[in-house]
């Protein structure tokens, strides 16, 4: 009987990845994979530890999964990802039930630790200074992975769309941000792996392409000299005529004019640009360290305003900055106004040690940054009302998701302008049964907060 490994992935859609790679490696190692961690023999949790709410969740499942072994329901444990990357020393002390631990540059090792798990060899001693003694097995190699399109893969979305890494790392110093220390410098896959990874996906069903990377803006600049984001979306609108091909996390300091011209003209790259931008005050910009200012921002968004008068932008900001006055925040709120995003995430900030923000002064009290974070939250809701309800009587093409769990005559759908599990979604009402990955188009009868309601033709 073959040994079940269960998985549990948190956080982004770049963790997502890692989580399906190592899955696809181990089915080609010959372990079954099964739905629920809690029937599985193995179970791996791949960490999340970008912001406080991350770490604190992470915790929580990793203290599940020992209640689980503590009651014999599972029989390893595993634990991998940024948060072993980040706090390696504190969760081998901690975590005595966990077998093993493999940090982010460790991932397509995962496969042999289990299998060492398994056949009883003796764990290896940690690399990591001060663990010696445990037993337990620790990898935490620096950074360099890349998978490649000849790495199996078992995907953990439905079949109809799916993540593209593009690039791993980060060369971007935020001043709030720790992906650098956890991932690394910027890498980039080779071009000619992405896309023999999409032709394989595209045969496979595949609908939506969703491109993902620290900064997809900076693609090809270590690995060609030069940036090749232009090149590769040509490259990927050309296969992947009458499927959607989605770009995200693309950094304002580096948005090109050819950028703005393919998202425009290539018919299967999304009228969709997600552009975190995190405030709009250029003294905070400046602390923030985003290379960019107010300036280049607003004038970056009129240019794709005008130019791509069907965009939706989704953007994040965050709220509470060290040192961020009453002024400052409500210039973040006229901006907000002023620009009426058609999708934003807000955050607030997260103080996170071996971050240079970490010993910023004027470090904002929790009550203030709640404040200012359901002031911005309410702003936002008021403006996605507005915007949903300038779509009632127009008709949208819609790529269908699933099936209403309470009515089988409504499905859920998504726009161009609805990036996967971040954004809204489609009510579609059809008499005609639909799969997901079907394209439908759609009349907009009603409006919601968030959502559209449809009827199919």
């Amino acid at each position: 009987m073959k040994t079940k490994i269960g998985m549990l992935s948190l956080g982004c859609a770049r963790n997502l990845v890692d989580a399906e790679v190592i899955l696809g490696s181990l089915r080609r190692a010959g372990f079954a994979i099964s739905e629920q961690v809690g029937d599985a023999d193995v179970a791996i949790v791949n960490t999340c530890c970008f912001i406080r709410e991350a770490q604190e969740e992470s915790i929580d499942i990793i203290l599940k999964l020992c209640r689980l072994k503590q009651e014999g329901r599972i029989d390893k444990i595993v634990v991998c990802g940024c948060l072993v990357q980040r706090y390696k020393n504190e969760l081998v002390n901690e975590f005595k039930e966990v077998d093993a631990f493999v940090g982010v540059g460790s991932i397509n090792k995962v496969t042999l630790v289990v299998k060492e798990l398994l056949d009883g060899v003796k764990p290896l001693a940690p690399t990591s200074r001060g663990l010696r003694g445990r037993k337990t097995l620790g990898l935490f190699a620096q950074p360099q992975f890349l998978y490649t399109h000849s790495s199996p893969r078992v995907f953990l979305t439905p079949r109809h769309f799916a993540y593209i890494k593009i690039s791993e790392g980060c060369d971007h110093c935020c001043s709030y941000c720790i992906i650098p220390r956890l991932r690394g410098r910027y890498r980039s896959r080779p071009m000619d792996s992405i896309l023999k990874e999409v032709q394989g996906l595209l045969r496979q069903g595949v609908q939506e392409l969703n491109l993902i990377g620290q900064d997809t803006t900076m693609y090809g600049q270590d690995l060609y000299g030069k940036g090749m984001l232009i090149r590769l979306l040509a490259g990927l609108s050309a296969r992947a005529k009458g499927r959607w091909v989605r770009l995200l996390y693309a950094h304002p300091a580096h948005f090109s004019g050819e950028l703005i011209a393919v998202i425009k003209n290539e018919p299967s790259i999304c009228k969709y640009v997600d552009l975190p931008i995190q405030h709009i005050n250029d003294t905070i910009l400046k602390k923030m360290n985003r290379n960019t200012s107010r300036r280049h921002i607003l004038s970056l968004i009129d240019r794709l305003r005008k130019e791509v008068p069907a965009l939706a932008i989704r953007t994040t900001l965050i709220v509470g900055f060290p040192g961020e006055t009453d002024a400052q925040f409500k210039q973040l709120l006229n901006f907000i106004r002023q620009v009426r995003f058609e999708r934003l995430g807000l955050f607030k900030y997260s103080r996170e040690t071996e971050t240079p923000a970490y010993d910023f002064v004027g470090q904002i009290p929790e009550k203030v940054k709640e404040v200012r974070y359901n002031q911005a939250l309410s702003l936002q809701q008021d403006i996605s009302t507005e915007i949903n309800e300038r779509f009632l009587g127009k008709r949208l093409c819609v790529l269908i998701d699933g099936a209403d769990e309470k009515d089988k005559n409504i499905f859920l759908g998504r726009s161009q302008a609805d990036a996967p599990e971040v954004d809204g979604c489609v009510y579609v009402k059809s008499a005609k049964r639909l799969r997901p990955g079907d394209f439908v188009q759609v009349k907009i009868i009603d409006t919601l907060e968030y959502d559209l309601v449809g009827e199919a033709e």
